[in-house]
């Protein structure tokens, strides 16, 4: 997993309450088996018009959002099915930090899963970046993950709460499984261990 440390990039005001996961990358497009291939499928319903092309009045849409790596959004974002698909999807089309005043836990903690910083901020604090980015087309921020700061070279610089391993493992790039075999020789070991205390669980080989 790409370690994530510090993030600078325009920011993508998508200023909607309730964002559910069937929105972020609707059902018939999970049937992958991979990670990869959701992000074109991303917001798809809000995204495209009938006839296959982008909707102009989408918020992420606009011309100058094209490269954004930062998503604002609204309260309760990534609620409804505990689909991994949806943070595969946002990662692919390029998001790697989204500031919410609140997520649904099992889209929170996918989050980390997949390279991507999901910060909870005070909705006064996510109101008055909404207000920025009303106000100047183009307007950026800088999250960096080590001081737990966003800032925007402006007079902005809000701190951010995260949970300290959640912190390492989106530092060090760590997932599940790479975060597994840190412990590889430890896990080789008890193995062992086991197959000699408990040979009887152990199938016989057929003859």
């Amino acid at each position: 997993m790409e370690p994530l440390v510090k993030v600078t990039g325009v920011v993508a005001p998508l200023d909607r309450m309730n964002v559910d996961t069937d929105q972020i990358i609707p059902k018939q497009f999970l049937k992958r088996i991979e990670r990869t291939g959701f992000g074109e499928f991303l917001f798809f319903d809000w995204r495209y018009l009938e006839d296959g092309s982008l909707n102009p009045d989408f918020e992420l849409n606009q011309p100058h959002l094209k490269d954004t790596n930062i998503l604002l959004a609204g309260q309760n974002f990534g609620s409804g099915s505990s689909r991994e698909h949806a943070p595969w999807a946002l990662r692919e089309y390029g998001f790697r930090v989204i500031i919410a005043p609140s997520f649904a836990d099992i889209f929170y903690n996918n989050c980390f899963k997949n390279s991507i910083l999901p910060i909870v901020l005070p909705e006064a604090d996510v109101k008055e970046l909404f207000e920025k980015t009303a106000a100047k087309k183009g307007y950026s921020l800088t999250v960096d993950l080590p001081t737990q700061s966003i800032s925007d070279g402006e007079g902005l610089d809000i701190g951010f709460d995260i949970d300290p391993f959640k912190k390492k493992t989106l530092l060090e790039g760590l997932d599940d499984i790479s975060l597994t075999l840190r412990s590889e020789d430890s896990v080789e070991k008890y193995e062992k261990e086991m197959a000699g205390k408990r040979a009887w669980a152990i199938p016989s080989q057929p003859h």
